[in-house]
């Protein structure tokens, strides 16, 4: 072949080059980059009367890649494209199949990174809508046109295709035209397909752990109200996992300016874990307030109070006064009255005042442990498992 690196067009019209397009892999897709990267074999087919040859069986000829320099072939690029190359082992991944009619089949076996421009909003929940662009560098439509070879099934793939945290929906084959402003109309065509995610993953790793921890928080309603160590280091270990899980969703993810689904989830589960902890503190408060009106008004009428007394109504909420022998008629209390009810029936009159307190605490177990449930406590256990519940309903009714 006489080398040939110029472009003629037919009578002035523009060359017609067709299009075929079968995607070997998808090796991988970045949400933090933004990009994909996906491996294919680039066939193009036109017509060069100046290649003709003639040939008594009508066999075509193949050529490796040291011809392409000395003829003349499209100027496809991939627009959007980040990085790519031409696979080169052994030899260059080149054919030319040149056709006694002249007739020229271009194939090309590439590796190639282009943008894609996603949508995280519903992460995880997503479908993302990704395409791959092919249109003529130099040429614009009046000297070039750009078309699949075959329509809707010039676009191939193989069969084995699978990412790990997306299922492939579809791939579909489109064409345009895009324009410039200092060189006109281009013909673009576009390899299309979506991606859906798989939940599987990230419920595992950042949604049932995140479940696990606002359920977690909730034992705290059913501990003691006094055992203050108990209820504020359950109320911090929650409130810090919470904050590693989503430390760790957000580290994966680009820094978008916009909310995401896994954030809506997690920042509502780290609020109901916070909850559980302001929740202690309104009870501590409370509870806190209503020993020292006790107290007030038990020492306005003895004007003592013994130690032991006031050990006893740390643990219960109730004030103990055998100690003291006065007589309180005037300011009757339900503990008072009951542990009197109950001292006479099961204490003889010649215990310690001890031991018949010690006696009277055994016997009064059951209304010791519902006095010392606060009644926001009581409404906690309702309230924070109902309102979750519903959340998670209208979450994933929404979502999915």
């Amino acid at each position: 072949f006489a080398p040939h690196p110029s472009f003629c067009s037919h009578a002035g019209s523009p060359i017609p080059v067709g299009i075929d397009v079968q995607v070997e892999s998808i090796d991988s897709i970045s949400e933090v980059d933004m990009d994909f990267t996906m491996t294919l074999y680039l066939r193009h087919y036109w017509k060069d009367e100046r290649l003709s040859f003639r040939s008594n069986k009508n066999k075509s000829m193949t050529f490796d890649g040291r011809l392409i320099k000395k003829i003349w072939v499209p100027d496809v690029f991939f627009v959007h494209s980040k990085r790519s190359f031409i696979h080169d082992t052994t030899v260059e991944n080149i054919m030319l199949r040149v056709y006694p009619d002249g007739n020229v089949l271009f194939s090309l076996r590439i590796t190639v990174s282009a943008m894609c421009f996603m949508d995280f909003s519903r992460f995880p929940l997503d479908t993302q809508n990704c395409s791959l662009e092919l249109e003529s560098y130099a040429y614009n439509e009046d000297d070039l046109m750009l078309y699949w070879k075959h329509g809707n099934k010039s676009l191939s793939t193989d069969e084995h295709i699978s990412l790990s945290q997306f299922f492939i929906e579809e791939f579909s084959a489109s064409s345009g035209l895009a324009f410039y402003s200092s060189t006109g109309w281009y013909n673009r065509l576009f390899i299309n397909f979506a991606l859906r995610r798989h939940i599987f993953f990230f419920v595992l790793q950042s949604y049932f752990p995140a479940m696990l921890m606002v359920m977690l928080s909730w034992v705290s309603f059913w501990i003691d109200r006094r055992a203050v160590p108990a209820r504020v280091s359950l109320g911090i270990t929650t409130v810090l996992t919470m904050s590693t899980i989503m430390t760790g969703v957000s580290a994966s993810m680009p820094q978008v300016s916009y909310i995401k689904a896994v954030d809506v989830y997690l920042w509502i589960s780290f609020l109901f874990v916070f909850l559980s902890v302001i929740e202690y503190a309104a009870v501590n408060y409370l509870t806190t307030i209503e020993e020292r009106k006790q107290l007030k008004k038990r020492g306005k009428a003895s004007g003592m109070y013994s130690m032991d007394a006031v050990q006893a109504m740390a643990f219960d909420g109730c004030f103990h006064d055998t100690d003291v022998d006065m007589d309180l008629s005037p300011f009757p209390d339900p503990c008072e009255e009951n542990e009197t009810r109950a001292s006479q029936t099961n204490i003889s009159n010649t215990d310690t005042p001890r031991l018949k307190r010690k006696r009277s605490l055994k016997g009064n177990v059951g209304r010791i442990i519902l006095q010392n449930n606060h009644v926001i406590d009581t409404y906690s256990r309702i309230i924070f498992p109902s309102v979750y519940i519903v959340f998670n309903f209208f979450y994933w009714g929404l979502y999915i």
